[in-house]
């Protein structure tokens, strides 16, 4: 199988900074999204030490050898998430300590790591990690925040957490004490799955089912700009983070945009500046093809012999 992501980061429409990090590593099939706190001095600062942590941290780890587990949050590449995040946060807790500027500074980690047919979740704050599967999105992560808290224990309903002016308030994340605890989900993934990891601007203004409708229709190329667009179109609060990433086939062609829906699967293959290519005009008939629903690739079916015809009768 081959993993593919699409990213975007914005700055929303209320904030004048960017505080948020996120990671795309195709090579390592690692991804990641981080919301710093802190403010100016400290916010981008604790994201983008996160991320740059994490990245070091699974490069160095050996796990090329590493076996398939059973499903188990003790697999050795949950381990290493965990062992990452840990790292980052005491790397990030050190730096506030030395600096009085930098006091208070911390950050959410929300990462996926795809190894030998599992995706492996580490997971620490209210950032979120979602799976798209047959139509249906399920949150993957639980949010560490005092209005989930409430929620969890029966004190408020969902609906009045939405309204809340204190769903911004963390229980747990990731610098702002030196040692901090990591929640692991390990599970295996299908061709055709899709992943959202995103930042609290996005999911404090998009329901799930509006995360679900986004995912169903287009490309998923063009979803994180849609993501993006529709909520600073609903205020943009916070900054906004997102990042797509789709199971595909393992064809070696170039990397396709993908789209699929209930019937059919259309591919678009754009160029790195995003611009269409324009389809030559075929002269000769075109090949009837067959192909999975999930496929990255469509392969002709080979043509059967027409037999000659019969000469004419003397």
């Amino acid at each position: 199988m081959r993993i593919l992501a699409w990213s975007l980061t914005d700055v929303g429409q209320k904030r004048d900074h960017n505080e948020d990090a996120f990671l795309a590593c195709d090579d390592l099939q690692l991804y990641a999204v981080a919301d710093g706190m802190g403010g100016h001095q400290g916010g981008d600062r604790a994201s983008r030490l996160a991320v740059e942590i994490l990245e070091r941290e699974i490069r160095r780890a050996d796990l090329e050898g590493t076996q398939p587990v059973l499903p188990t949050t003790e697999a050795t590449p949950a381990r290493e998430l965990r062992a990452a995040a840990r790292t980052a946060g005491r790397t990030i807790f050190n730096l506030a300590q030395k600096d009085p500027r930098l006091t208070g500074m911390g950050t959410t980690l929300t990462t996926l790591f795809f190894h030998n047919g599992r995706v492996h979740l580490a997971h620490v704050g209210d950032s979120r990690a979602y799976l798209f599967r047959d139509e249906r999105i399920e949150q993957l992560s639980a949010d560490h925040s005092w209005i989930e808290e409430q929620v969890r224990s029966g004190f408020m309903t969902s609906a009045e957490a939405q309204k809340s002016a204190l769903k911004h308030i963390i229980t747990r994340s990731v610098g702002f004490e030196s040692d901090v605890e990591v929640d692991l989900l390990s599970v295996p993934f299908l061709m055709g799955d899709c992943f959202l990891l995103c930042s609290d601007g996005l999911s404090n203004h998009l329901s799930d089912e509006e995360l679900r409708q986004h995912l169903s229709d287009g490309y998923y190329c063009e979803v994180p700009r849609r993501l993006v667009d529709s909520a600073n179109r609903k205020g943009g609060d916070d900054n906004i983070t997102c990042v797509v990433i789709y199971v595909g086939n393992d064809a070696r062609v170039p990397t396709p945009h993908v789209r699929v829906d209930q019937e059919t699967v259309r591919f678009q293959m754009l160029e790195q500046e995003g611009e269409v290519e324009e389809e030559e005009e075929e002269e000769e008939e075109e090949e009837e093809v067959d192909f999975d629903p999930y496929a990255t690739t469509v392969v002709p079916l080979p043509r059967e012999a027409e037999e000659p015809d019969e000469p004419d009768s003397p």
